[in-house]
């Protein structure tokens, strides 16, 4: 089996895998964080969406063994001791969530739209980014609200 070293949340891991496992069954598995849910399998939900090298990605269709070497970041990472990111905190305040099963990957693009776009986010955009990230107990509005308050909140 081979050995994947890689850096999650800031620190060094590694773990002898098998080389078919799963990035999101080794951070939920083999790390204990489980956070990253696993929804679909096929890459539709976005349940499963960290930061790989800073980017969103979705980990049920990603190698653990493809990430050798890379800086990972997931949902426990975000906050900063008991101070939420300001995207967490932005989905509580505009109830962003209902269930809670998708939030974490819901947060995770969001962060990653806020990165790449800035803190003046359009309605339009954002929707168009959410493409891939199922809620399937809201009807999205308060995710887009929720999502421009955390981009305004992250560009200050």
């Amino acid at each position: 089996m081979p050995t994947v070293s890689m850096t999650v949340n800031g620190k060094s891991v590694s773990g002898e895998v098998p080389a078919n496992t799963l990035l999101v069954e080794f951070l939920r598995e083999t790390l204990g964080l489980t956070g990253t849910h696993v929804g679909c399998d096929t890459s539709q939900c976005g349940a499963c969406v960290v930061h790989v090298d800073g980017k969103a990605a979705k980990s049920c269709t990603r190698l653990a063994v493809q990430c050798e070497g890379a800086e990972v970041a997931t949902i426990e990472g975000l906050a900063n001791g008991a101070d939420l990111h300001p995207m967490q905190e932005a989905f509580r305040e505009n109830h962003g969530l209902q269930c809670g099963f998708c939030t974490p990957g819901m947060i995770m693009a969001a962060v990653d739209i806020a990165n790449r776009h800035g803190g003046k986010v359009d309605e339009e955009t954002i929707r168009h980014e959410l493409d891939g990230n199922i809620c399937r107990c809201t009807g999205y509005h308060n995710i887009v609200t929720a999502i421009a308050a955390g981009a305004a909140a992250m560009g200050k």
